[in-house]
């Protein structure tokens, strides 16, 4: 049977990870036989859905259960409504677990229900030592995506004219934001990005209109990632909650800076 636990680095010595969401890999075990696979997380930057694209992971791998140190509940919710089992309040190293599991050690009825930031525990020198490790892996995995933001920006201002944004954002607040959102909604990505983009859209002239609501839609839409939200909340819920977000989001885009409008007068 596979089980999956959460890990910070990719061999069985490596540490239990402490966030199921975030953590750097998940390793896929092979209870009997102990044979496993490092496998990396594509939700360990922290970005939006990370818990999402780890729930996708896991049910793709065919794992049974989960052995973490903390799961969200809605994220708990999912895993366990696809056959999943979890197992929370895990410390110690992969192969310690695993072992335990074998051994049937774990005690299931102990959860940790709060996660482990607000737990007020004691900050010591190890602590601090594995935060700026998180901090700067999280760090390494954003400066490519960062990176390739300036590199697009520089493509765009190459090749895209002013006569060419104008032709297609007339001024016009609404058509503005109709189009700043479904641009927004089409680009998902990581929040630090729409920033940067958002920025050297207005200097190009861009509509307050249109830049605000490609940021909103960027950070709340996402049609990037509605395969991933499709395999582990449903059709349905992914496709509704993807066409309110962007009726509503684009509006409240559009009122935002005409109430800032209004404030700064």
């Amino acid at each position: 049977m596979k089980i999956a636990i959460t890990a910070d680095g990719a061999d069985l010595e490596a540490k239990v990870a402490q966030k199921f969401g975030t953590a750097e890999y998940l390793l896929i075990i092979d209870s009997d036989s102990g044979n496993f696979q490092a496998v990396p997380n594509l939700g360990a930057s922290g970005q939006r859905g990370a818990g999402v694209q780890a729930v996708v992971l896991a049910i793709s791998k065919d794992v049974k259960t989960v052995l973490t140190g903390w799961c969200s509940p809605a994220v708990r919710h999912q895993l366990t409504a696809n056959g999943i089992e979890v197992i929370s309040g895990l410390s110690g190293t992969v192969g310690e677990l695993v072992e335990r599991y074998r051994k049937g050690d774990l005690q299931k009825g102990v959860e940790a229900e709060v996660e482990p930031a607000a737990k007020g525990r004691r900050i010591d020198k190890f602590t601090l030592l594995q935060a700026a490790r998180s901090a700067a892996r999280q760090f390494a995995s954003l400066l490519p995506i960062l990176i390739g933001v300036v590199l697009l920006i520089g493509i765009f201002n190459a090749f895209v004219s002013e006569e060419l944004i104008a032709s297609i954002l007339s001024g016009n607040p609404m058509l503005d934001t109709l189009w700043g959102a479904c641009f927004g909604s089409i680009l998902a990505g990581n929040p630090i990005n729409s920033y940067v983009i958002g920025g050297e859209l207005l200097k190009y002239g861009v509509s307050l209109f249109a830049v605000t609501a490609f940021i909103i839609t960027w950070v709340t839409v996402g049609l990037v990632q509605l395969p991933a939200e499709i395999a582990a909340l449903g059709r349905k819920f992914a496709l509704v909650r993807n066409a309110i977000s962007f009726v509503l989001f684009t509006a409240m885009a559009a009122l935002t800076v005409v109430v800032f409008n209004l404030v700064t007068g």
